[in-house]
Order: structure tokens, then C-alpha cells, then sequence
């Protein structure tokens, strides 16, 4: 029988939601996670780029090239953007002062959202910019699978090395920061179970594959880094951060430790 063990002392060192793809992160303390369910309050919402073909009643995952995103649209990065749950009120801040604001649960506040990133964003449109809603048990995220994703910030000090920058950990747009683990050791955990102290369970299901939107610095917008080429360079590969999938649920917090379960 598989018995637990601390392979590494992990901690959770910080938690992020990002209500709307591609933009800004909302940092957290704790955060309740359901089985078989996805970050709360995360990817809930996405900016169609023109016509994607999303079907809100039969909701399928789509490149995240049919959606307004740093990879493309590093301006996104300039943004200052908060999300209430409790009113669904988004606020977009540029240059320190409220540029934008709409109930994206109206018409009319989408509406208002879209104007805005109409005239922000002209030259980079193929379409009328539309807010989209993840309808119940879907989520805007990159990968099909992205139920929960983690980030070891000791690969990203490995990047700092490698690329002789500062590295902002949001390039990577994680919703869990560990520390504890030495650097790339979280590719090697596809298929382990971290758990915690009060038995909740994630399962990892996958490395994550690095895209061009880690290149752009979070709170510049300026395109100065070319992290995957770097990755592939060093390593083979233009992994970092691992998805994962919540087998037990419960709270998790910030300052949580995590064990590794051994192999059967």
C-alpha cells in the first residue's frame, strides 16, 4: 500500500485566482477546493478576439489564440483589473485611474467592458471584442485539463539564472507558488498525489508547456524575455509548473506544508 512521506518540505507560499484570462491576478489566503472541481473564481471569464465559435450551451475547450491574451496582447499587462464575486463588478484601472467598470453578469456592463477594450486594443482585433462566461463546470484555461495549477518557485530562480533577469513568478500565471522543492523537481511528480496536513489531495496530471505570454513582463507589458526559447535551450524542453487535478477536498492556505505519496 502507497504511504505518505515528505520527499521535500513544500509549502504553499501563495495562492492566485485570475477571474478573467489575461488579466491581472488576485492574490488570496485560502481558498476551498471541491473534488473534481477547478479553482475557485478562476478563468471564469474569457474576451472573444472576433467570432471563436464558443458554444455557451455545449462548451468545449478552445485555443487560447480565439481569446484576447498576453501572448499576443501584451498591453493586457498595463491593466490593473478587479473582479467582485459578490456583484460580478469588474474594474479595469489604467494609468492609476478607473478606466472602465461592468456587472458582467448584465448585458449593458459587458457591453461597457467590451468599449473599453475595443478602443484599448484596436490594431490587435480580428472582431467585436465579447465577454464570454464559463458556463457551470467549464473554465477558460489553456490547457483542457488545467483544473489547478502549480508553479516551484525554485525553477524560477533556475530561470533567473539561466536568462541572468529578474523573473517575476506571475509571468507564469499559477494559481499555487510552492516552495520546498528543488528546482524542476515538480516535472518529475506527473502522477504523485501532494497532500496536506488536513487531508486534502491534488493529483498531478501533467507538465505545463510554456508559451510566449511568460516573456512579458506582468507589470510593464513590456515584451523583454524570451523564457520558452531559454527553456528549450538549457533543458530540452519549455516546460514549467505542473496542472493537477483535486482528488479530496478541503481548505487550502497559505503556509500550508505538503507530502509527497510515496510509489506503491
Amino acid at each position: 500500500m502507497a504511504s505518505t512521506h515528505p520527499l521535500a518540505d513544500i509549502r504553499l507560499d501563495a495562492l492566485h485566482r485570475y477571474p478573467v484570462k489575461g488579466l491581472s491576478p488576485e492574490r488570496i489566503e485560502s481558498t476551498p477546493l471541491v473534488a473534481g472541481a477547478y479553482f475557485p473564481g478562476d478563468r471564469l471569464f474569457a474576451v472573444e478576439n472576433g467570432p471563436s465559435g464558443f458554444d455557451p450551451a455545449a462548451p468545449t475547450h478552445q485555443p487560447k489564440i480565439k481569446f484576447l491574451m498576453l501572448m499576443r496582447n501584451e498591453a493586457l499587462a498595463c491593466l490593473d483589473t478587479r473582479y467582485d464575486p459578490e456583484c460580478a463588478m469588474l474594474t479595469i484601472r489604467h494609468g492609476g485611474a478607473v478606466a472602465a467598470r461592468g456587472d458582467l453578469a448584465t448585458p449593458e456592463g459587458r457591453a461597457a467592458i467590451e468599449s473599453f477594450l475595443a478602443g484599448y486594443l484596436p490594431d490587435a482585433l480580428r472582431g467585436p471584442p465579447r465577454v464570454l462566461a464559463a458556463p457551470e463546470g467549464f473554465r477558460f484555461t489553456d490547457s483542457p485539463r488545467g483544473f489547478v495549477s502549480l508553479l516551484n518557485l525554485a525553477s524560477v530562480a533556475a530561470v533567473e539564472d539561466m536568462t541572468g533577469a529578474a523573473v517575476d513568478p506571475l509571468r507564469f500565471r499559477a494559481n499555487l507558488h510552492l516552495t520546498g522543492l528543488a528546482p524542476w523537481a515538480e516535472l518529475d511528480l506527473v502522477g504523485r498525489t501532494l497532500t496536506t496536513q488536513s487531508g486534502l489531495s491534488l493529483r498531478i496530471l501533467k507538465r505545463t508547456e510554456r508559451c510566449a505570454a511568460t516573456n512579458v513582463d506582468p507589470a510593464t507589458g513590456i515584451r523583454d524575455l524570451a523564457i520558452p526559447h531559454t527553456l528549450s535551450r538549457h533543458l530540452g524542453h519549455t516546460d514549467c509548473g505542473i496542472y493537477a487535478e483535486v482528488l479530496d477536498g478541503g481548505t487550502l492556505r497559505v503556509g500550508d506544508t505538503m507530502t509527497v505519496a510515496a510509489i506503491a
